[in-house]
């Protein structure tokens, strides 16, 4: 079987289609951020060539979790004052970081011009990245559902708290009747003991089979960790700073997963094709979701 470091070095002379991955979850405070942060540092420890957006409009706090000081975001990129090149910081763990600002809200409302001049930005680095992931806000805001419907993969974060399993429910409800989502990657964060990440997963799919037409797919379950919670304190990825934590293992078996998810062929594994969903002007639902 071929190691993802042999896969990694393919890459690296034989540049591929771009694997996006969009990770959401219902409400705040299920770890979304960790859970994007960690895969982030677990692909690129693994060889592959990773870039991370933070797309959390209120609160973007990726640089935060890795200790970093952007001088420049998002916003100086769609407002023409620099360049995407400009803008992205690599952390020590070498993943490229893309800063979040509330400027990104802009998307859904370029200019012709602005479109292009953003596409061309992405387009440039489409030869060197393997795996764009997307860290959304919580709840069902306007960017989670632009970044949602733009990935090629959305990895739903859950824990066990009842007011996450129904906002889990109600993102899945919006995204798949109002934007066309109908497959969820679904990962239980914080979980207190071995298989109750699986126990989550069967009740959200009991509840999606009886009333939305989607597939869900359990892709498992990160241990509540002390030792995460003070890589956070830390501001490093559990990844590196404690690689041998329950956490980071589980971390390390979803880079595993997520590595083998499909990635599309052609124009629509381009970084541009994702941004051009990400900006593409949709006529507006009359439907109301109930």
């Amino acid at each position: 079987m071929e190691s993802m470091q042999t896969a990694g070095l393919k890459r690296i002379t034989s540049p591929g289609p771009v694997q996006v991955i969009a990770v959401t979850g219902g409400k705040g405070g299920v770890g979304k951020t960790s859970v994007s942060v960690n895969l982030a540092t677990a692909l690129a420890s693994a060889g592959r060539r990773v870039m991370l957006l933070d797309g959390d409009l209120g609160l973007a706090n990726v640089d935060v979790f890795l200790g970093l000081s952007p001088r420049y975001t998002m916003a100086h990129v769609m407002s023409g004052e620099r360049t995407l090149e400009e803008v992205i910081v690599e952390s020590p763990q070498g993943v490229q970081i893309i800063p979040g600002a509330s400027g990104v809200a802009e998307l859904a409302n370029l200019s012709a011009a602005g479109h292009l001049s953003l596409v061309q930005a992405f387009s440039t680095l489409s030869a060197r990245v393997d795996t764009l992931i997307v860290d959304t806000a919580a709840g069902i805001a306007h960017s989670v559902m632009q970044f949602s419907q733009a990935a090629q993969h959305v990895l739903l974060v859950v824990c066990d708290e009842p007011a996450s399993m129904t906002d889990a429910y109600a993102l899945i409800k919006v995204l798949s009747r109002n934007h066309d989502v109908t497959r969820f990657r679904v990962i239980a964060n914080m979980v207190r003991a071995p298989g109750e990440g699986d126990d989550l997963f069967q009740k959200l799919q009991r509840v999606t089979g009886k009333f939305l037409d989607v597939t869900l797919d359990y892709v498992g379950e990160i241990p509540e960790d002390p030792y995460l919670r003070k890589a956070i304190r830390e501001q490093r990825p559990v990844m590196t700073a404690f690689p041998s934590s329950p956490s980071s293992r589980a971390f390390k078996k979803l880079a595993l997963k997520a590595d083998k998810w499909p990635v599309p062929e052609g124009p629509r594994g381009n970084l541009e094709f994702f941004v051009e969903r990400l900006v593409r002007r949709t006529q507006p639902r009359l439907e109301v979701v109930r």
